[in-house]
């Protein structure tokens, strides 16, 4: 039987794991106007919410490995304090999130993907292109990071 304990990734993958769930937050995000609408509108809201949980969990092998400087580890928390506290979430802090601190992690994970042995980076890209092929938008920002 598959043990799903023992699931060996590659540490880089986490940070495109990252990229993709902040592409997805954006585009959902870009939709409403206010955080009340994303609010109402549950399953954009759940998406967005599943987004910042794989961060959550990818920023934690991040800064395992010491890409991600001990700063990050309020996505950790945020990831922690989503996926426990539920309905405790406060709507305004996911907003504030999206348009204050994104555009930051961001650009620090395609740092990272840039930093990448080319040969692993064109591989992960490829294998999240093939994932994502339903998803121009994404597909689109893959690629741009092969140049």
């Amino acid at each position: 039987m598959f043990d799903i304990n023992n699931v060996d990734r590659p540490v880089e993958m986490f940070i495109f794991d990252i990229y993709v769930a902040i592409l997805k937050i954006e585009n959902t995000s870009s939709n409403f106007d206010n955080v009340q609408d994303l609010l109402y509108s549950y399953n954009h809201w759940d998406s967005v919410i599943r987004e910042f949980e794989i961060i959550g969990e990818a920023s934690k092998y991040l800064i395992k490995d010491e890409l991600f400087s001990k700063k990050y580890q309020v996505l950790v928390d945020f990831r922690n304090k989503i996926t426990h506290e539920y309905f405790g979430i406060d709507q305004d802090i996911v907003w504030l999130i999206i348009y204050n601190d994104l555009h930051e992690i961001k650009n620090m994970v395609i740092e990272l993907a840039n930093n990448i042995e080319s040969g692993l980076r064109q591989e992960l890209i490829e294998s999240f292109i093939e994932d994502n092929t339903y998803l121009d938008f994404i597909v689109k920002k893959l690629k741009d990071i092969k140049l």
